[in-house]
């Protein structure tokens, strides 16, 4: 029978902790509604005590959420866990998680104190956090670094004194995957009580292993896994959910299940990485932009005669429409027939072998190959290039209001628009829209640098969604806006 992994996320806590990456609380509401209706089981709002902006943020959130315990953090300090009682109160589900350090190096240098001081002040915590609310978890932070017989000491001592949840963090990621496991492995076997408490890992990904650590400690016996959308976090990141919960989905022989509709793990990643305006790495696993990307011609011919030879996960299962195949160089005579049929070309063997060999030749010229290329190949006549910029006047600076006046040539006439934004950027985005008039939404804006210098040339990545799909643009120029335009311009003319 499969066990239920209770999936704690702390996206709101961990998560908001990386520089520049800040919530208010409309954004960090919206986000743990979007947790809540993705089935989440814990959200940890966030760390009430640190300022008079996360008290508010944690409140609100305890008010509007229904269905996931909202879990509010603290030190081992009763000011702390008074804070956190305070603003949790009104939720339906409410959980105080109270911290402090087990590892020796935590204890003399951060705390300049001892293992019996160190445990006394937790098992008090915990006792008075029991005082105000019956769901209490307790992290022993830097486990991971913890001597495992006074780790399994700290951890009976605060079951007993009332903890629901037993948290073990590998705080530095410092552990390897195996000895995780078998620490957690050694707490069932040595903890008297360890029966009455949910045992919780929460990994750190300094050295890039923060799931292979959550899931070896799955495999021995851990309930509750906390992670954060993306795997953003402190350093270098929190376990990922998206990984987390994938890799129990997929590996059937875990025996395993958690409550998360997956076909919305896409969505919140965007969600979350727009929000904090952290954008997602390309090869980002599950979530990444060429994560169900293919360019070369092997893998191509696999996928288009079964997608499992190399998709281990459907893309509409966690909430993508499909994968793609990218035409490059790289590619091979099975993807370019697949996309020249999909133009309508009906194409003989000998026939393909001609194109292909035009097609490579091309594809060394450019880096990607487009459908209008494909039609030039084939002697059709292309259908051009669609809308393109002729002309961008911008006026932005203070006090003024941001105004933007564009002219596109599409199909050998012009069309003029003016606008004004919030930003030289938006308001030249509104000006195409009240020509091209196709209403997209915008999921990631990212400017690049190619080399070096104030004079340098600036790339602009973005990426839309339009009807359930997702389609990327790319622009380059030495002025920012006028490469936002272009890259504006490239992805709405995928679209149309």
């Amino acid at each position: 029978m499969k066990k239920k992994i209770i999936v704690f996320d702390t996206t709101l806590r961990d998560g908001e902790q990386v520089p520049g990456c800040q919530l208010n609380t409309v954004e960090k509401i919206e986000v743990a509604e979007n947790l809540e209706d993705m089935g989440v089981d814990v959200i940890e709002a966030g760390f009430p005590i640190s300022s008079p902006g996360d008290f508010n943020s944690v409140s609100e959130i305890a008010k509007v959420i229904k269905k996931s315990t909202v879990c509010a953090l603290s030190r081992a300090v009763a000011k702390d866990i008074e804070a956190a009682w305070e603003s949790i109160k009104k939720a339906r589900n409410p959980r105080i998680h109270t911290f402090i350090s087990s590892s020796d190096i935590h204890i003399k240098y951060q705390f300049k104190s001892t293992r019996e001081k160190i445990l006394a002040q937790g098992v008090e915590a915990v006792k008075l956090a029991k005082s105000f609310c019956e769901d209490v978890e307790f992290s022993a932070m830097d486990a991971g670094r913890t001597g495992n017989g006074f780790l399994a000491k700290f951890i009976e001592s605060v079951i007993t004194a009332g903890a629901t949840t037993v948290n073990i963090p590998d705080t530095t990621g410092y552990c390897l995957p195996d000895e995780f496991g078998q620490k957690i492995k050694f707490l069932f076997e040595n903890v008297k009580n360890i029966h009455k408490a949910i045992v919780s890992v929460h990994c750190h990904n300094d050295l890039g292993m923060a799931t292979a650590n959550t899931i070896s400690a799955v495999q021995n016996g851990a309930r509750q896994i906390e992670v954060t959308v993306n795997g953003v976090g402190e350093r270098a990141g929190n376990t990922s959910l998206e990984e987390a919960v994938m890799i129990i989905k997929t590996r059937q022989q875990l025996h395993k299940f958690t409550n998360i509709d997956t076909k919305k793990i896409y969505p919140i990643s965007r969600l979350v990485s727009r929000l904090m305006r952290m954008p997602v790495q390309p090869n980002k696993a599950i979530v990444g932009r060429n994560a169900f990307a293919h360019s070369s011609g092997i893998h191509q011919d696999g996928v288009l005669k079964n997608k499992f030879t190399y998709e281990l996960i459907n893309p509409c299962e966690v909430g993508l429409s499909e994968s793609s195949l990218a035409l490059t160089a790289r590619s091979g005579r099975s993807a370019l027939k697949h996309h020249l049929e999909r133009l309508g070309f009906s194409i003989t063997a000998e026939e393909l072998d001609d194109v292909y060999q035009q097609f490579v030749r091309l594809a060394d010229q450019k880096k990607d190959i487009s459908d209008d290329d494909l039609r030039q190949i084939m002697g059709q006549k292309p259908k051009g290039d669609g809308a393109s910029l002729e002309l961008l006047e911008v006026v932005c600076g203070r006090p003024l209001t941001p105004k933007a006046t564009v002219k596109l040539l599409i199909e050998g006439k012009e069309y003029t628009a003016t606008a004004i934004g919030n930003g030289p950027v938006d308001a030249t985005f509104k000006a195409i829209n009240n020509i091209v008039r196709k209403k997209v939404l915008l999921e990631e804006f990212l400017i690049q640098a190619i080399t070096k210098g104030s004079d340098d040339i600036g790339k602009v990545h973005i990426q839309v969604s339009y009807k359930g799909n997702y389609y990327y643009g790319f622009g380059t120029d030495t002025d920012i806006v006028v490469a936002s335009a272009k890259a504006y311009l490239n992805v709405l003319n995928k679209v149309i």
